[in-house]
């Protein structure tokens, strides 16, 4: 078997994507010299990097389970992928092996069914789910199509479209509506102008985000554009102002102007009639990797440089920067009223920001890694559910989701079904229910008052997003393995 580097060098890559350390894989793939490969990224399945290491694995542990006579012995226990490159370990446990196959061949006699009975007894205790918790998988819609991982997905705010973005440099709308048999898929390709022709980018689409009133979708790529396209797969406008990846797009309310944060350092707000840039923001020292709309003209960022900054249209300075994140700023979300800022970081805190202080309001920390992403529920003063009070959502590396009740400062119910990192969370319009979705191919479903889970459904790849349709009674998720998948809860 042969390799080269530029093969080791975009596994690499493709693992850091999949990963969700998308600013990492963009240095790791300037310096590598990824994009002068002939290497076809749209052709190299999901986790390849993981599964070679795997069967490395399996081949080192078949190495040591078989004896001298050619017979199988299972190991007790499974190698660690760093002892496996370990020729001390891999030569120790060969010595324990033959010495407990030694020690099993006296005593095989007599102790069959003891053994067998302890098997059964051991699947029983694994298996042992509660059934009314988990959905299953004939209850569950998956979409086919995508040809690599599909890292977002978001529905449409007035029909049952679903807009899945996706590795493969395809964003896919997906019509879900009750009266369509097998789902219709539109597929809208990210192509660039290359020799006076149309090739595909073979750029990951990073990004998107619906209208108001879900005429137009807005999706943004790795190949630096941000691109305005119509419920029909028609591509409307292309905007061009990036230097660089794009890593974060998001509509104003009005839905006259469009916002994106991008790995050249900057903010872009685009004029969505025209295509052409309004104004572009400056202020950041390293990578913008979120934004979000206070106003429709107001709008916060924040970066790799540890700094949130609030910026207005048409002002040449941030009308308000907070400082206090010892690490990169992953996320950052305005409540449903546009008063309170929370973000989330690298640093493990979640804090919330106020534009009437200098300083975080709370600082809130718990998690015991990475804070990856925050949601506000769409409850208190201002909201179609003024009686509830607001909470705020964070999911953490830590394979656990915490919810916050913002006025006290405390975390009020710490959700630890997942087992792997969780990297979406979304609450239910009514804000009664929490969709949280991981790496562990599990989207569970929680109540947010007793924060109890209420369903769990396990997909056949790691999931990357998770959302509520208008009238919360469908979710959607995005996997690693391509596939996006639709749970209908009115089928429960």
């Amino acid at each position: 078997m042969s390799f080269s580097s530029d093969e080791v060098n975009f596994l690499v890559y493709r693992y850091l994507q999949e990963s969700g350390f998308q600013h990492s894989a963009y240095t790791f793939g300037i310096e590598s010299h990824i994009s002068q490969s002939n290497i076809n990224g749209a052709l190299v399945p999901p986790a390849a990097l993981l599964s070679i290491l795997q069967k490395g694995l399996q081949y080192t542990e078949a190495e040591i389970s078989i004896g001298e006579d050619g017979t199988e012995q299972r190991l007790v226990e499974s190698l660690s992928l760093i002892d496996a490159v370990m020729p001390d370990v891999v030569a120790s446990r060969q010595n324990q092996q033959n010495q407990q196959k030694a020690v099993r061949a006296e005593t095989t006699e007599g102790n069959g069914d003891e053994a067998n009975a302890a098997v059964v007894s051991t699947q029983n205790e694994v298996m042992e789910v509660d059934s009314t918790i988990e959905i299953p998988s004939s209850k569950a819609t998956v979409l086919r199509g995508h040809e690599s991982e599909v890292f977002i997905c978001a529905w449409n705010p007035t029909t049952d479209l679903l807009a899945s973005g996706s590795g493969d440099s395809t964003a896919r709308i997906w019509d879900m509506s009750d009266n369509t048999a097998s789902p219709n898929q539109l597929v809208l390709r990210h192509c660039i102008q290359k020799g006076g022709t149309e090739v595909p980018s073979n750029k990951d689409v990073t990004s998107l985000d619906w209208n108001c009133d879900g005429s137009l979708l807005a999706t943004g790529s790795y190949d630096g554009y941000a691109r305005i396209w119509t419920t029909e797969g028609r591509l409307a406008s292309t905007l061009g102002q990036h230097k660089g990846p794009i890593f974060a797009l998001k509509w104003n309310k009005r839905g006259n102007y469009i916002l994106s944060a991008g790995v050249d350092r900057t903010t872009i707000i685009w004029d969505a009639a025209t295509g052409q840039c309004t104004q572009q923001f400056s202020f950041h020292s390293a990578p913008a990797l979120d934004v979000d709309w206070q106003t429709n003209t107001s709008f916060a960022s924040c970066s790799t440089d540890q700094c949130i900054h609030v910026c207005k249209l048409s002002m040449d300075k941030p009308i308000k920067s907070f400082h206090g994140h010892t690490n990169e700023v992953n996320a950052i979300k305005w409540d449903p009223q546009g008063q309170l800022l929370a973000s989330c970081s690298d640093d493990m805190t979640l804090k919330i920001w106020s534009m009437k202080h200098d300083t975080c309001v709370h600082d809130l920390q718990a998690h015991s890694k990475e804070i990856y992403t925050i949601k506000w529920s769409p409850t208190g003063p201002g909201t179609q559910n003024p009686n509830m009070n607001l909470i705020v959502a964070s999911a953490s590396f830590d394979s656990t989701v915490r919810l916050w009740d913002v006025e006290r400062g405390a975390c009020i119910h710490t959700l630890t079904k997942h087992t792997e990192p969780v990297y979406s969370v979304a609450f239910s319009p009514d804000g009664k229910f929490l969709a949280s979705g991981s790496f562990d191919k599990c989207v569970q479903i929680w109540s947010t008052q007793s924060g109890q889970l209420v369903h769990s459904y396990k997909g056949t790849g790691g999931i990357f997003e998770v959302c509520w349709n208008s009238r919360g009674d469908k979710v959607g998720a995005s996997a690693s393995d391509g596939s996006v998948f639709v749970l209908d809860l009115r089928k429960l």
